[in-house]
């Protein structure tokens, strides 16, 4: 009788969550096979990325062994024997919840919302990610844990604030990654990296156990290396909380989408020049969107000449810090264990605004909701790139318009995914953004699995072999 070699640990680093579950469920891996790969990669490739702050091997063994057990009784979860990733800001009972500041060392008592349906599902944790400071920034480059590099170069940015969770996807250091997302901090680093992000509808998955950033803007992000992987997280984590306030008692429907690839109302920008897009992004969306003729086919260009992108961001950012001023309140009274200087900068200058600023800053709120609602009357999707940039050395001068182009899906409460649409003239990925209308999350990950298809320029998982 033939039996079907093993799988080698690279070929393990380099599949799908969605592979992955089907080698687990027909036994070509066992759950503690797959720990000790990932285990043994980090082991070897982290000391030079570093995308995790906190790995406990033990634990994931734990985990391992437990889900072999599950497997043998076949009594499994969605996800049982999956190794995942947290970004340093959700709760895991436990574990400190750093959120990227030096005083945070005392482990909390009780999981995030997010963390107990993981562990329901059957994922192994395998650690807590890299994050910018409070995660107020878009670079990870962390003056207490250090900076994450970019797996595709080194002493590149991996992108912010989630950029250690996006590195780890990237680099084959983790299956999937759940990460925070207020003004794109999934997007910009999927965008970097070559993953692909999610940030959902506003209020979709339970945002209660997670540091807040401002919650009228964050959203439980994801990070993997298909739409489909995303598809099945979103599945695995959306649901009403009633102790979360912001949390939707109308979830997105589960059900094949009422409009279809190729009969799709497709908004484009009219001059991504004129919102600060570098002309080696347009020629690579522009290549991008010439191989997707029938998926994006019917296409219309979109009056956003009343709408400032900069100023949507500036906007978004002000209420982030704001709100950081309460809830690192005693971080920043902390002599001991200060934080940085760039920190406490950006909150003080919060600080000295007036109500009249912040009022300002919130009406923008509802403009964005009012300019989607006037948008996605007209077509279905807007698709845009993710970052009007690639990634940059984490040692030269940090562009202010990294979020310029995710801002909007933020502020408005859209959902939208980022996926690879191709690589700068340097080798740099870059990323294709899809925005849609509140609830519209499952439509665009389908339309992202089409789009990724026919483009085929996703880079060759893991990034490190």
């Amino acid at each position: 009788m033939n039996q079907t070699p093993p799988i080698a640990d690279f070929e393990l680093r380099r599949a799908s969550l969605c592979q992955l579950l089907h080698w687990l469920a027909v036994g070509r891996v066992q759950p503690q096979a797959l720990a000790d790969a990932y285990l043994s990669a980090i082991e070897r490739i982290d000391p030079q990325l570093n995308s995790y702050v906190d790995v406990r091997a033990g634990l994931l063994h734990d985990q391992a062994q437990m889900a072999d057990r599950r497997r043998r009784d076949g009594v499994i979860g969605r996800l049982d024997g999956i190794p995942l990733a947290v970004k340093d800001n959700f709760d895991v009972a436990g574990w400190p919840t750093r959120a990227g500041l030096p005083d945070r060392d005392t482990p909390v008592q009780d999981d995030a919302h997010v963390t107990a349906r993981l562990r329901a599902a059957g994922a192994l944790l395998i650690g807590k990610t890299n994050m910018d400071e409070g995660a107020l920034g878009a670079t990870t480059d962390n003056p207490h844990f250090g900076a994450t590099h970019n797996p595709h170069r080194h002493g590149y940015t991996a992108g912010g604030s989630s950029g250690g969770a996006a590195a780890a996807v990237a680099a084959g250091l983790a299956v999937a990654a759940v990460a925070s997302d207020s003004l794109g901090s999934v997007r910009i680093p999927a965008s970097y990296c070559g993953v692909y992000g999610l940030k959902p509808t506003h209020g979709e998955i339970s945002a209660r156990g997670m540091v807040t950033a401002a919650r009228r803007l964050d959203a439980v992000g994801l990070l993997a290396r298909s739409a489909d992987d995303l598809t099945v997280l979103l599945q695995v984590l959306a649901g009403y909380d009633a102790d979360d306030a912001r949390s939707r008692r109308r979830r997105v429907a589960f059900a094949l989408p009422d409009w279809e690839p190729g009969h799709l109302r497709v908004g484009l920008l009219p001059n991504l020049a004129a919102v600060g897009v570098e002309p080696e992004v347009i020629e690579v969306f522009e290549t991008a969107m010439a191989k997707l003729p029938h998926a994006l086919s019917d296409r219309r260009t979109v009056d956003f000449a009343d709408w400032n992108f900069s100023r949507t961001r500036r906007a978004g950012l002000l209420l982030m810090e704001a709100e950081m001023l309460g809830t690192f309140a005693s971080d920043l009274a902390h002599a001991d264990k200060p934080v940085s200087a760039r920190f406490r900068g950006m909150l003080d200058f919060a600080a000295k605004k007036s109500a009249a600023d912040y009022a300002i800053a919130d009406r923008v709120l509802d403009a964005a909701t009012l300019k989607m609602r006037r948008l996605f009357a007209q077509v279905d999707v807007l698709v845009l790139p993710t970052t009007p940039q690639g990634a940059f050395p984490l040692d030269g001068p940090v562009p202010d318009s990294q979020a310029d182009l995710t801002s909007f899906a933020s502020l408005a409460g859209c959902p939208a995914v980022s996926l690879p649409m191709g690589h700068l003239p340097n080798g740099l990925p870059v990323g294709l953004q899809l925005v849609g209308a509140r609830g519209s999350d499952l439509r665009l990950l389908e339309l992202a699995s089409v789009c990724a298809a026919t483009l085929d320029t996703a880079p060759t998982y893991p990034v490190i072999a």
